[in-house]
């Protein structure tokens, strides 16, 4: 079902909306972050990436499992803490960001279905916001299979065209929300559907980066294990690991037990986010570490995302949102990485007949 809304009715939409809880974009201190809305008369729908995707709503940083509380040998109470009913909309998604989610609900919905995440994923729609122009100067979401129009993930897609918003429903969910204030939409005109179509065309044309032949990578990557290509690559890395925390697809967490009182005994087992970039990550009760450097944790994040998820699911593990390039403190480029793998083969034997 497609739609036309006017900007100026964005506001009373939203305000029709009132018994979900919203996100959208918000700026504080110079950076876009998804926020609960205070709002609906201050929505920004004009901005470039946030720095965390939507997954950390439907994938938070931090999340309790479970409440315990011993007050003696014999007594031990657990209450489970599972993810309250709480229908949620998320406002100005990027299609490369909603496509994330399709990626994760693979490891969180597919062989195992994680309650956690499936509850909230399942109360959460997902109003995307088509990119006119790359939201990021190292946006690459063309390359691994997206593009600034996709409706993949997404519950409805609105494209800005000037004084308007061209609004495609996507799902049943979807078309709720439009028909929850319905009398605010018009029925697209023909110069609607040709704006649109010319600004698809143009969208896809302001992606500047481009891995070409990406094809190529994974079966490549078999051959590069061992090779002296990942400690070269790794040399400047500080081991931070926000190229893992701030990526939409990453999903590697850690559980613990959170202790609050000693006695009685009380505390929380949660679940935080972890990343496979540290050096305790893959430590081994031993001490054996099977990733002990730099350079094979690199390795591992590149094969993850383009030789083991690919194998699995038949899918880049990456969406090209180039958040991961933007916030490098030290310049690391998985965009130029990538394209040393692609051609790699070709560059070693011509330094040996150079």
């Amino acid at each position: 079902m497609d739609k036309i809304l006017k900007k100026n009715s964005l506001s009373q939409w939203i305000k029709k909306l009132e018994s979900y809880t919203i996100y959208a974009p918000v700026k504080k201190d110079q950076v876009w972050e998804y926020e609960i809305m205070e709002s609906p008369d201050n929505i920004e729908l004009d901005y470039p990436n946030t720095v965390l995707s939507p997954k950390k709503i439907i994938f938070p940083q931090r999340e309790v499992f479970l409440e315990f509380n011993r007050s003696d040998e014999n007594d031990l109470e657990i209450k489970e803490i599972l993810p309250e009913e709480k229908p949620t909309i998320v406002f100005g998604v990027r299609p490369c960001d909603a496509r994330a989610l399709t990626i994760t609900d693979k490891v969180f919905r597919s062989d195992i279905k994680d309650i956690y995440y499936s509850k909230k994923r399942e109360q959460t729609t997902l109003v995307g916001l088509a990119c006119n122009t790359p939201p990021s100067p190292h946006c690459f979401c063309t390359s691994v299979g997206g593009n600034p129009y996709s409706k993949e993930g997404l519950d409805i897609l609105m494209t800005d065209l000037g004084d308007r918003y061209y609004i495609e429903s996507i799902t049943e969910k979807g078309y709720k929300l439009i028909n929850s204030a319905k009398n605010l939409f018009t029925q697209p005109k023909t110069e609607d559907k040709k704006a649109l179509e010319k600004n698809r065309t143009e969208s896809k044309k302001k992606i500047q980066q481009q891995i070409k032949d990406i094809d190529k990578i994974p079966p490549k990557l078999n051959q590069m294990f061992d090779s002296p290509f990942w400690d070269e690559q790794s040399l400047g890395c500080i081991r931070c690991g926000i190229c893992t925390y701030i990526c939409p697809t990453c999903h590697c967490f850690d559980i613990s037990d959170e202790i609050t009182s000693t006695f009685p005994l009380q505390g929380k087992r949660i679940r935080t986010w972890d990343t496979c970039q540290f050096p305790s990550f893959t430590m081994h009760s031993s001490g054996h570490n099977p990733r002990p450097d730099r350079a094979s944790r690199l390795r591992q994040r590149v094969f993850h995302k383009f030789q083991y998820f690919v194998e699995r699911y038949q899918e880049y593990m990456c969406i090209g949102c180039g958040r991961c390039v933007d916030q490098c403190p030290v310049g690391i480029n998985i965009i130029e990485i990538l394209k040393k793998v692609r051609d790699y083969e070709s560059k070693s034997l011509h330094a040996k007949t150079s």
